[in-house]
Formats: C-alpha cells, sequence, structure tokens
C-alpha cells in the first residue's frame, strides 16, 4: 500500500473520531473570539480534558451557534475581541494597548515499546510559551515557541545516529503574527494555524496544514500540527464568511529519518535488494510554487456549509525511486513534494443530542508508489491519481458523563493503477466512547479499524485532572495488521505511556 497515502486517508479518521464536538456544548455558547472560531494553536489556561478528545489530540473549534438563534452580525457569528474589553467595545472608544496575555504548557511523556526489541520510545519534554496583545482595537498581535526535547536519545542508543540528531532537541516557532481589523475585514499576517475542515484535526478538509508525525498520529494534534507562514484576508457579512490565504513559504510536513519509530513510507525491497534513501527534496523558494486557496462559508437554518479551492505543493511527500544494480542492488528512494489541487466542501449541523458532521475532498494529481517491482529500470515508482474522500460522522450525548462518537469513511481512486497497493474504495470506521468519572478522571477508547482488511489500532486512556491546572494520564497504543496495512506496519510497536502536563 501507498503508506503515504494510507496516512492521510486513515491517520485522518484518528484525528476525525474524538473531535467531533459535543452537542451540548454547542448549544451552551457562541464562540467569544475570533481565534476561538480559527483556533490560534494557543494552549489552554486549564489543562484539556483528561480522556476527552483535547487530552488526545487537542480540540480545535468551538462550539456551534445554535440553531434556533441564527447570527445577525459579524459579532454574533463570529464572537467578540477577547483582548478588548466588552465595556469599551459598547461603548465604541478605541481601546489603548493591552499587556500581553501569556499562556503555556510543560508537558512530559514516558513511552515503552514492549513486544519485539521491547525499549524506551520516548521521553519527550514539551516547552511552550505564547503571548497575546493589543497595540490598538483594530491591531493585535500573538507570539509563541516551544522547545522539544526528548531524553530517549540521550539515555538509550537503540536508535540511528541520524535519527537521534534530527529528533533530540527541536525549537519550533509556534504562531506568530499581527492581526489588522477594518470594517468587515480582518487580515493576518505571519505565522499561523489554518483549519478550514470541519472534523477538525482531520486531514480531509483540513487540507491546509502540515504535520509533526515522526510520533505518527499520537500527540496531542496542537504538538502534531506545524503553522505556515501566512497572508489571509478574510470577509465577514452577517452569517457569510470568506477567506483568501496566499502561503509564500510553506511548511512540510516533517517525516523524520529512516530508523525513526515509525518511520515506514515505503514498501519492502525485492530479495537480494537493499535500501537507501537520499535526502528529502523542498521544493524552491519561488512565485511559482507558493500555494493559493479559497473558502466560502455561511450558516443557514443552523447548517453551516463552506466550499473551498487550494491548489498548494504537497505537504506529504512521495517517496521516488530508482534502481542501482551495481556494485550492490539497491533501491534509492527520495521524498519530495509535487503540486496538487485540492477542491472541497464541509457541513456540520447540531440536532440536540446529535451533532452531524461531513466532509469530501477531490484531489488532483495525487502521487501514489507502485508495488511492482518488476520493471525497475523503466520507472521512477510513481503513478498519480485523481482522489476522491469523504467522511460523516456523529457525535452522541445523551447519555449522562458520556460521549460516543462513530465515523465512517471512505477514499475512492479514479482510474485506479493496478500496479499501486490501496483498492479503488478504501473503507474504514472508527469509535470513540468516552466517560467521566466526576469532576477529575475521565476514560476513553479509540479504536479505528479498515473493512478491507484486518488493520486495526486500539488506543484506551484514563486521565486525571489531580490538581488545577494538572493533569496526569495513563494510555496504551495498540496496532495490529499485515505488513503492508495502515496500523499492521507497527504491529510490533506496541506501546504504553504516561503523561504529566502543567498548564499555565
Amino acid at each position: 500500500m501507498q503508506i503515504r497515502t494510507s496516512l492521510r486517508i486513515i491517520g485522518l479518521a484518528v484525528l476525525l473520531a474524538s473531535l467531533s464536538l459535543p452537542a451540548a456544548r454547542a448549544a451552551e455558547a457562541l464562540p467569544k473570539s475570533r481565534a476561538a472560531l480559527f483556533d490560534d494553536d494557543e494552549p489552554a489556561a486549564t489543562p484539556a480534558e483528561a480522556g476527552g478528545r483535547e487530552a488526545l489530540f487537542g480540540d480545535d473549534l468551538p462550539a456551534r451557534p445554535s440553531a434556533a438563534e441564527p447570527p445577525r452580525s459579524r459579532d454574533s457569528l463570529f464572537g467578540g475581541d477577547d483582548l478588548q474589553s466588552s465595556a469599551v467595545a459598547a461603548a465604541g472608544t478605541p481601546a489603548i494597548a493591552s499587556p500581553p496575555a501569556v499562556k503555556g504548557f510543560v508537558q512530559n511523556r514516558m513511552a515503552y515499546t514492549w513486544p519485539k526489541a521491547s525499549h524506551w520510545s520516548e521521553m519527550m519534554n514539551h516547552f511552550d510559551l505564547s503571548a497575546q496583545g493589543s497595540l490598538s482595537s483594530n491591531v493585535k498581535w500573538k507570539l509563541g515557541a516551544r522547545v522539544d526535547y526528548d531524553a530517549v536519545y540521550s539515555l538509550t542508543d537503540f536508535y540511528p545516529q541520524s535519527v537521534e540528531n534530527d529528533q533530540r532537541f527541536n525549537f519550533l516557532l509556534r504562531e506568530n503574527y499581527l492581526d489588522i481589523s477594518a470594517d468587515n475585514w480582518d487580515f493576518r499576517l505571519g505565522r499561523q494555524q489554518i483549519v478550514w475542515g470541519e472534523m477538525v484535526g482531520l486531514f480531509f478538509g483540513d487540507v491546509v496544514s502540515a504535520k509533526d508525525v515522526r510520533h505518527f498520529v499520537l500527540p496531542e494534534f496542537e504538538i502534531l500540527r506545524i503553522p505556515q507562514w501566512a497572508a489571509r484576508a478574510e470577509y465577514f457579512k452577517d452569517d457569510f464568511h470568506a477567506e483568501f490565504l496566499w502561503i509564500p513559504l510553506a511548511s512540510y510536513d516533517n517525516i523524520g529519518k529512516p530508523g525513526g519509530e515509525f518511520f515506514a513510507y515505503t514498501p519492502p525491497p525485492p530479495p537480494g535488494f537493499q535500501t537507501f534513501f537520499l535526502n528529502e527534496r523542498f521544493p524552491s523558494s519561488s512565485l511559482s510554487n507558493t500555494n493559493y486557496g479559497l473558502r466560502l462559508s455561511i450558516l443557514r437554518d443552523g447548517w453551516d456549509v463552506a466550499a473551498f479551492a487550494y491548489s498548494s505543493m504537497s505537504a506529504a511527500p512521495t517517496f521516488y525511486r530508482q534502481v542501482i544494480n551495481s556494485p550492490q542492488p539497491t533501491v534509492v528512494y527520495e521524498a519530495r513534494h509535487k503540486r496538487i489541487d485540492q477542491f472541497g466542501g464541509t457541513l456540520a449541523k447540531d440536532f440536540g443530542s446529535v451533532v452531524l458532521k461531513a466532509e469530501a475532498v477531490y484531489t488532483r494529481g495525487r502521487g501514489f508508489e507502485l508495488s511492482n517491482f518488476g520493471n525497475l529500470n523503466d520507472t521512477d515508482g510513481v503513478v498519480e491519481q485523481d482522489v476522491l474522500g469523504w467522511v460523516v460522522g456523529i457525535d452522541y450525548n445523551e447519555i449522562a458523563d458520556t460521549r460516543i462518537n462513530v465515523q465512517l469513511f471512505q477514499q475512492h481512486i479514479f482510474d485506479r493503477n493496478p500496479d499501486i497497493i490501496p483498492e479503488s474504495n478504501e473503507n474504514g470506521y472508527s469509535l470513540l466512547v468516552n466517560h467521566k468519572f466526576g469532576d477529575k478522571v475521565e476514560a476513553q477508547a479509540l479504536w479505528i479499524s479498515s473493512l478491507n482488511r484486518s488493520d486495526w489500532m486500539l488506543r484506551p486512556r484514563v486521565s486525571w485532572n489531580f490538581e488545577k491546572n494538572w493533569r496526569a494520564a495513563l494510555g496504551v497504543d495498540i496496532f495490529h495488521g499485515p505488513p503492508l496495512g495502515y496500523f499492521g506496519r507497527y504491529d510490533d510497536r506496541d506501546r504504553v505511556y504516561t503523561e504529566l502536563r502543567y498548564s499555565f
């Protein structure tokens, strides 16, 4: 199976599985800020709900407005400014510059892999810090950065040196931007998160985000997602919203180095051949390699409907191959990023105890790796295919303190090349059950499976908010399936992990 494409499909479901918003939340309140609506990827001031979607991947969108009371203006639809007091706004007095509001978190995650070659696989420490403020009522700013240190590479020698150099220590710029408002227009310039999907965290409608997938799709989404350097213009009129986007210098998925815990992107070579990976080739910084798109949305009778078009250099790479027969038969791979065009739509509707969400995205020119090595000298090992992906999910919250989420998804490949591993229709589903035990303890189990083959992942987890701003968690990640399955390729990567997090 073309591993990268499977990652975009079933990994979507992982994120989808726990992200549909509870209906109860949707009915309670409108979004309180523009940042809340579009998720500026800032850590919560208090710990995320243990065992909830936040604890696993991070919630990204606010509750939906109630269908019974549709918004009548930009302010009622998207909320007021969280950096300007309502009193000042009501009086119409220009706001003066506000002192910075500082937020962040410190988190430790310890993971131990046990089935084969049992070893410590993660001793990750995150330190995230951000500050935001306003220069006036119409000009706001945000600065953020994160430092990651994984001690597993200092205390053990299980991984190759290239993996240690790549993952031991990282400094990452998070969101760093300037916001300017003028009448019905908002402009955001700088490094920012751009979430277009209604099923937040999914890679169907979330076509703009890049991801750090060196730990697969297991980290929280606020850690998984990589901001983009972008210029964004947004127009608001009553319940209509238009968004124009240009990314002059794109961010791309961080896939890590060969030998990493979750680096498995290519089919195994033929008998007698070894595999060699060249350095990843990124697109040059030219005008022809910039990304751009348009998204339109409207809220009508409780239905939130959006459509978008996006042209980009693919954030996820495709592995092109070359065969060298002497002196040692070798398959040489190089990860490259090619331009793709994507057209899609999303919808969401709150029915009270059930929240319905759906997305569909048509991708033109996605690269798939060929599994047939029979004619190695005559091919680069890649074929381009047009793909339609769709997903439907419901979130049920009628049972007290319990949340049940079910999703069904499919990838359809048009005029499928017979030498790629994915079938013409790749189908799958996911199930999330979450229950709160009082105010501090929460448990959940997330199951994701292919319907085409026995290939699945199970993630049980228990979280405990033992003090204000503190959260501890214990969980297990179990993978099963055939060697080329999306989860089966990690059949020997089952792991148990703990997390400790302090938010401020």
